[in-house]
């Protein structure tokens, strides 16, 4: 499930177009790219994809009086957390249904916020409320009561410390954090593994400012665990298929809850409809690879729902 991507300027160059000509196409929706941050970002996969569109054999003229009819293309808007499973989810349903995933990594609160100002059709999140250490349903609940909601569970994931191989700093537990020789690599405010470690540290009494490197912040939990790979940090907190992924060493902390949080409309309703038939498949079950880090037990289980009395999600 390794994501390779591109920047806008290096499609360009690959199809020997203009920077601005590949932002239009993305604008068309000719080519489907996903945000991390503040950055767009075009899929290998996708720009395959694109490259066969343009050799495709012309269609036969439509005979007089008729009009070719054009494929319907299905967009779904997810936000939230960035996760592996997340990426795969995107590439099956495009691969499976025909369905374009568009994806917006911009961490678990905004992803929910996108939801509620039905900016998206779908929430990835993993938001540890500190009062109750209850996963996403509290939040849920304060800000969704007149719209149509169901809530399914992704996956449940190891959360910890990434560190280099052999853990050369010996790093335990929290409080190391806090050790004038470590540097630490965060992510950004807002994400599921940014609130889970803020109430480690509350809880453990633990100053963010006495932590070399707390405010310095990544998207994703693969470029966060890249900087302990290449040794510009010594310590990450996030999920262990990141460590796996390049080789690193992992601490395990906590479990957490990832939820997909549908809001579902008249517009898409047939969509959700399908997509959440698909996630519980034993076809998609089956595609899962690479799961070290995860438990997928209760993958594609409705563990929550607000449906209103004239309204029903039809799953």
């Amino acid at each position: 499930m390794e994501l390779k991507a591109y920047t806008p300027d290096e499609v360009a160059k690959i199809f020997q177009i203009s920077k601005h000509t590949v932002y239009e196409l993305i604008k068309r929706g000719e080519l489907q790219a996903f945000k991390v941050g503040n950055k767009m970002r075009i899929e290998h996969e996708e720009i395959e994809r694109y490259k066969e569109s343009m050799i495709a054999p012309a269609r036969k003229p439509a005979a007089q009086g008729t009009q070719a009819a054009e494929p319907k293309q299905i967009h779904a808007r997810l936000a939230g957390s960035h996760d592996f499973l997340v990426e795969h989810l995107v590439k099956e349903t495009s691969a499976t249904l025909g369905m374009q995933i568009q994806p917006t990594y911009i961490g678990s609160l905004e992803g929910l916020m996108m939801l509620y100002r039905n900016q998206a059709d779908i929430a990835a999140m993993h938001l540890l409320d500190p009062a109750s250490q209850e996963y996403n349903l509290p939040f849920i609940n304060q800000l969704f009561v007149y719209e149509t909601i169901s809530v399914m569970r992704l996956a449940s994931r190891e959360q910890g410390f990434i560190v280099a191989k052999g853990n050369p700093k010996g790093i335990r537990g929290f409080e190391d954090l806090a050790r004038k020789d470590i540097r630490f690599i965060n992510r950004q405010k807002g994400s599921g593994t940014r609130f889970l470690l803020d109430s480690k540290l509350l809880a453990g009494g633990i100053s963010p400012a006495d932590i070399n490197g707390y405010e310095n912040e990544e998207w994703t939990h693969l470029s966060t665990a890249s900087h302990i790979s290449r040794g510009s940090a010594d310590v990450a907190f996030g999920i262990r298929s990141a460590a796996s992924h390049l080789g690193l060493d992992f601490i395990p902390v906590a479990k957490e809850q990832f939820d997909l949080v549908f809001r579902w409309t008249d517009d898409n309703r047939e969509m959700l409809g399908k997509l959440a038939s698909f996630l519980q498949s034993e076809e998609f079950k089956q595609s899962l690879s690479d799961l070290e880090g995860y438990d997928i037990s209760e993958l594609g289980t409705m563990i929550y729902e607000i449906t209103q009395p004239e309204e029903s999600t039809n799953v």
